[in-house]
């Protein structure tokens, strides 16, 4: 139940979900109060400017992202463990297991095992019902890398946990039954901050190795560099209407685990 209203009650926090309940309460009230109507419709209207524009959505972003930045030097570790939410399963039309847009920290965690920084890695991802029967997330990261040559042997898989504490909890018993000390744990940059706090709260000496950056400082700089630049930047875009959300589910995950002691 609990994994269940974590996946919907925060729609309803969401620009897009508060929106939408704007906008019906616009259409219901139209009629006989039409002053409340008109103000419905200019907080949906305006959450919507807001929250889509580069600038905003980008600060957003950055402030998780750069929390965690990239080791010069990455130091050797026991394993590489990688946290799901990277692949789509197997379902036709697609060939095979296809990458989603968190896709990066399957090829980095390969990387990584490439450059010997870790002689296995662990894949830490179940699969939630409602969002179909295919594979578990840790099967499917698990053919991808087998898929570009990391040899099966090297490979782990966690293939119960349904959210970022029982990515913990699940990848903590796992490393006390081989003896295991320090990881490098591999997530969305966005995803470290929280990721990081739940994995140390286990007691899991854990080094962030992030990917998947959505803000560089190229695109900061883009952000302003001409007039022209900046002005266009203002203008509402899907793209950053979804690294806003993205960004504020953070947040508010973070909220919700530190209430239930997680964090």
């Amino acid at each position: 139940m609990f994994l269940y209203l974590s996946k919907l009650l925060p729609l309803f926090f969401y620009p897009l979900g508060l929106a939408c309940v704007s906008l019906v309460v616009a259409l219901v009230t139209l009629w006989k109060r039409p002053r409340t109507a008109a103000i419905a419709i200019a907080f949906a209207l305006t959450l919507l400017l807001f929250c889509s524009n580069a600038w905003i959505a980008k600060s957003l972003v950055r402030s998780l992202e750069w929390q965690n930045l990239p080791l010069a030097q990455i130091p050797v570790a026991e394993a590489i463990v990688v946290l799901g939410g990277a692949t789509k399963s197997a379902f036709p039309p697609r060939p095979t297991v296809d990458l989603s847009e968190s896709g990066d920290r399957v090829i980095y965690a390969a990387q990584l095992y490439r450059q010997k920084r870790a002689p296995i890695i662990i894949l830490s991802g179940g699969r939630i019902d409602w969002r179909g029967s295919g594979s578990s997330e840790s099967a499917d990261m698990a053919t991808i890398l087998t898929s570009i040559g990391i040899p099966s042997e090297a490979i782990v898989q966690e293939p119960e946990s349904l959210n970022t504490y029982q990515n913990a909890v699940n990848v903590r018993k796992i490393l006390s039954s081989r003896g295991i000390r320090q990881v490098l744990l591999v997530t969305s940059a966005m995803h470290m901050p929280r990721s990081l706090k739940i994995f140390q709260r286990q007691g899991i000496n854990a080094i962030p190795a992030p990917t998947d950056f959505l803000v560089s400082q190229g695109e900061l700089q883009e952000l302003g560099g001409t007039p022209k630049a900046a002005i266009l930047n203002l203008l509402p875009d899907t793209d950053n209407l979804h690294q806003f959300t993205s960004a504020l589910k953070e947040y508010i995950g973070s909220l919700v685990y530190r209430l239930r002691g997680w964090l």
